[in-house]
């Protein structure tokens, strides 16, 4: 069997930087409780292994212990929240992707100018909502193109997308608020390891019998891959680790590809790599 691997599968830029700081945390010798605000990273795996080593995921600030550390998801959080932990007696590390980062002090900045603010991306992801806090949660959230009919008539407007969404769902979405906003200006922060990630998958999944792709049940970027790579490949699966393979599958097939979500470690695509190679061995 042959096995194609997506360029730019697994860990972004930052989502390694923030696995890598909260292991910091981890080998740190102080005392201090650790909380993680929210899922760190979308990986089942990964968020367990960090509460197996004392980092407690919350989902809500009042459950902090003073004199605490409290690590902040890639995804980012609202504005609000965030200026109330600075009032508690916590430490912050903030672990949001910088690219995220970005987006909401675009949104912050222009919010501030009088602009209303257009977010094209899922209204209920943690960093749509993360973002939407800057603004005051004022922004129109827009999903699909249907959504653009139901907005009123904008007057100066600025637009900026979840970093995860596709270059498509951004270019068609974006012609049509041209016609419903008279002073439009756009950003389009889509990540470029997404745009990268996307295109690789789509390219090999036009090359293979089956595609299997790696990531969360709950990771955005892991199911546009899926839908990606399911308009070239109808054996198109997507799973959060090599158990979840049945070998079965895999019979006749003779080009598999592999790609994986932003959140998924090497670890995992190896295990992938391995079961599929194991177990054509064994037959």
């Amino acid at each position: 069997m042959k096995i194609l691997i997506a360029d730019n599968a697994g860990f972004c830029f930052g989502v390694k930087r923030a696995v890598r700081m909260a292991y910091d945390q981890v080998n740190n010798s102080d005392d201090s409780k650790t909380y993680a605000y929210g899922e760190l990273i979308h990986n089942p795996q990964v968020v367990k292994d960090l509460e197996d080593k004392g980092i407690k995921t919350i989902e809500h600030i009042d459950e902090l212990d003073e004199n605490s550390k409290i690590l902040i998801r890639t995804h980012g959080i609202p504005k609000k929240i965030y200026e109330e932990l600075k009032n508690k007696k916590v430490e912050i590390i903030d672990m949001t992707c910088p690219f995220v980062k970005r987006v909401q002090k675009i949104v912050n900045g222009y919010y501030k100018k009088g602009y209303s603010i257009v977010i094209i991306g899922d209204r209920n992801h943690p960093e749509v909502i993360g973002v939407n806090g800057w603004c005051n949660n004022s922004a129109y959230v827009i999903q699909s193109t249907d959504d653009v009919n139901s907005l009123p008539f904008l007057d100066k407007t600025c637009v900026v997308a979840q970093t995860t969404i596709t270059q498509k769902m951004w270019e068609d979405i974006l012609d049509l608020l041209h016609l419903k906003v008279k002073e439009l200006i756009s950003y389009n922060t889509i990540c470029d390891a997404t745009n990268k990630r996307q295109s690789s998958a789509e390219k090999i999944s036009k090359e293979v019998d089956m595609m299997i792709v790696i990531g969360g049940k709950n990771s955005s970027n892991t199911q546009k891959l899926k839908k990606i790579c399911e308009k070239n490949c109808d054996k198109t699966i997507q799973v959060e680790s090599a158990d979840e393979i049945d070998l079965i599958t895999l019979k006749d097939v003779e080009t598999v590809g592999i790609t994986a979500g932003a959140s998924t470690p090497d670890y995992l695509i190896q295990e992938v790599i391995d079961k599929i190679t194991s177990g054509r061995k064994e037959e």
